[in-house]
């Protein structure tokens, strides 16, 4: 009992009297061991806590660094919403948006295997890609086998990057999808019901048809993608699996069959974004997350508000005064294999966007110029009939004919000629296409479309935003000129 009593107080060890030397003298050298060991666990512990606030001071400050590299796009855009939930600072997990220059807008979303920093590098050179290639005017197959190719070379064996990637195409309704991987996207559809109003909706499961990223070399890599038709107010969800497999107190995953109920219990509701997250977080409980977890919704808006909100929001001006030639020419002219394995529009809009104050006109030169090169190749050089562009259907078919025919062997070839001249506070371009085309009649290019057609109203627009529009030859020639003004 006095034993009990005297280690209940705090004693380390107990001598009973009469006591001996030799064992006195063997406790206190154990005791001073024991205090030794203290000291030692205690000095380790404050350097311990010290080691572990010096680097999440670093990861926090790589971490500013990495944002500002992965994320200067339009992410806060009003139709995109996005949560990311990482089990750490860095996580695997990455959601890219941009503008494009013709209008529209691409969005990535990539989950790379593992957690943490060792997960989160390779999301470093995909973004940089995804951004850079984006302003240049890419497609989005030019995309994503880039970002492939990249992150094939730089990632080891077993490290792969599950990925989906969209393309919204505002002014004519319809998405194009590229799915590696990820779980099955949801295009949820407004229905107007039978008393009018829109009360019903409809899902559509979209899966994925390729491998992720970075598991198949350049040659054997597929860009294929997919087309849907999608109205003004329906919203495509993507997800990583971290919301499917998060787990609660008996280990049992969320899974893909409550995330479905969630869709038709809430499907009308403009909260469902919310509501997943909501229902993830009430499945899951208290427990700790297991997973990077990332949601994302992208709804389909009118292309005038969606160019809008970027007006509101445009804070930088250009400046004048930057580097670049202003009075100059160029002719540039491609043959049947340039045609075939060459997109022209990135390098003319990296040439014009070196005049001075003419990026802020990107949006509307890159239309201008897609326009003419599409109907300068695929109508005139080609001989493509655009009226099979009638609905998605149609479109897959229309790129179909497409790609057959630049594969095949043909003759002919596209003159594009540049002129920039200075002007009053501002500038006048000249652009002129020549094709090797048997032309068509002219004087009914322009003819006004009906607000619902795919095809057609491409002209009008052009004959709307250039200050001349004017046809030579046998309608195989035809040249345009755009006046501008500094913005700032």
């Amino acid at each position: 009992s006095s034993l009990a009593r005297c280690l209940d107080v705090g004693g380390t060890d107990f001598l009973a009297k009469p006591y001996n030397q030799i064992i006195l003298d063997a406790k206190i050298r154990a005791l001073g061991r024991l205090r030794e060991l203290q000291n030692t666990v205690r000095h380790q512990r404050d350097r311990l806590i010290a080691h572990q606030d010096h680097m999440i001071r670093e990861q926090e400050v790589a971490k500013r660094v990495f944002d500002n590299i992965a994320h200067p796009g339009c992410i806060n855009a009003p139709n995109v919403k996005a949560h990311l939930s990482p089990m750490s600072i860095f996580n695997g997990d990455m959601v890219l948006a941009a503008r494009k220059p013709n209008g529209g807008m691409y969005v990535l979303i990539g989950d790379f295997t593992g957690h943490g920093l060792p997960a989160a590098i390779g999301a470093m050179p995909a973004s940089e890609i995804f951004y850079g290639m984006t302003n240049k005017g890419f497609s989005l197959q030019e995309i994503i086998a880039e970002i492939n190719k990249k992150l094939a070379l730089i990632l080891p064996v077993g490290v792969f990057c599950c990925c989906a990637m969209i393309e919204l195409v505002m002014d004519r309704k319809m998405i194009q999808v590229w799915a590696g991987g990820l779980p099955e996207l949801y295009l949820l559809r407004q229905k107007t019901s039978p008393k009018g109003g829109i009360d019903q909706h409809e899902i559509i499961e979209i899966k994925s048809r390729h491998l992720p990223l970075g598991v198949l070399s350049q040659q054997r890599f597929n860009s294929e993608v997919a087309i849907f038709e999608m109205d003004e107010g329906d919203r495509l969800y993507l997800w990583s699996d971290g919301i499917l497999e998060a787990s609660n107190a008996e280990n049992t995953m969320f899974g893909s069959e409550r995330l479905q109920n969630v869709f038709i219990e809430h499907g009308n509701s403009a909260q469902l974004f919310q509501q997943i997250l909501e229902s993830v977080k009430q499945f899951t409980g208290n427990q700790e997350q297991d997973d990077d977890h990332t949601l994302v919704e992208i709804q389909m808006v009118n292309q005038a508000r969606f160019d809008s909100y970027f007006e509101e929001t445009k804070v930088e001006q250009v400046s004048r005064t930057n580097s670049g030639p202003l009075d100059w020419q160029l002719d540039y002219r491609l043959n049947p294999q340039a045609l075939r394995e060459f997109n022209p529009l990135p390098l003319l809009t990296h040439i014009l966007m070196e005049v001075p104050g003419l990026r802020g006109h990107s949006s509307k030169l890159y239309t201008i110029l897609s326009e003419l090169y599409s109907n300068g190749l695929e109508h005139g050089v080609l001989g493509l009939n655009s009226k099979l562009k009638t609905d998605s259907n149609g479109f897959q078919e229309y790129y179909r004919c497409r790609d057959q025919a630049l594969a095949a062997d043909f003759n002919g070839y596209l003159l594009i000629q540049l002129r920039h001249k200075p002007i009053t506070n501002g500038g006048l371009l000249s652009i002129r296409f020549e094709d090797s085309g048997q032309g068509f009649d002219s004087s009914k290019a322009c003819e006004k479309n009906t607000h619902n057609q795919y095809s057609g109203r491409g002209l009008p627009l052009l004959e709307q935003m250039c200050c001349r529009f004017e046809y030579f030859g046998n309608g195989n020639q035809v040249e345009v000129d755009y006046s501008w003004q500094y913005s700032g």
